[in-house]
């Protein structure tokens, strides 16, 4: 593990990564936005149990696996990228008058089906080979070249990875959910919003079917 000095180093990085909008970030806010601060915590969930995966399979060798085989990630970025795209189009298509203004400012929510939200979020990171590949080149850094058991050593780091991104993508929800309430024109809002996060998610998922594997 790495000494004291490292280790805040680790964890100021991961916040800082974390701030930086993506499709997870995009993710989570639209949920919480649509459907309050609840499902844009259930939206971080998935998408961090996304990052699980990534950090063992990595840990085990198959995030080695994408970086050096062209077809492993070309059938992943693949998939990923039309995932992005399908959830864009649905984006695109979903209608503006489907959305009920929150209940602080007049009427009743729809009940969010939080199982969806989380399956999508997992999905949307699960299918991204440039998760992997991330952690394969970022955690590493802070492993010292001594480290008997570098394994463990991966796996432990990882999760202090993933849990140390939870205020951060907590406070997007929860931040999003505070909007949305205090928003007397948010299901007008929020039919544009759909448009907006449904063309950025087209555009994420073009961007990653271009994309080549970094680390060839």
């Amino acid at each position: 593990m790495p000494d004291t000095t490292q280790l805040l180093m680790f964890i100021a990085a991961g916040w800082l990564l974390n701030l930086t909008p993506g499709p997870d970030v995009l993710y989570i806010v639209s949920s919480a936005l649509r459907s309050g601060a609840r499902a844009g915590i259930v939206a971080a969930l998935g998408i961090v149990s996304g990052c699980f995966v990534h950090v063992f399979a990595a840990a085990l060798g198959v995030g080695a696996l994408l970086a050096t085989s062209t077809t492993a990630f070309s059938v992943l970025k693949w998939a990923g990228a039309a995932y992005l795209m399908w959830m864009g189009v649905k984006l695109l298509r979903t209608k503006g008058g489907s959305y009920v203004v929150p209940s602080s400012v007049g009427a009743s929510r729809e009940p969010a089906d939080l199982r969806r939200i989380f399956r999508q979020g997992f999905l949307t990171n699960v299918l991204n080979p440039k998760v992997a590949l991330f952690f394969l080149a970022f955690v590493p850094q802070f492993i010292a070249p001594g480290t008997d058991d570098k394994v463990t050593a991966f796996l432990l780091l990882g999760l202090l990875f993933n849990l140390n991104s939870l205020p951060i993508n907590f406070g997007y929800a929860w931040l999003a959910g505070w909007a949305s309430r205090r928003v007397g024109t948010m299901q007008r809002a929020m039919h544009w919003m759909d448009r907006a996060a449904g063309l950025m998610f087209i555009g994420f998922g073009l961007k990653l079917a271009l994309s080549d594997n970094p680390n060839r």
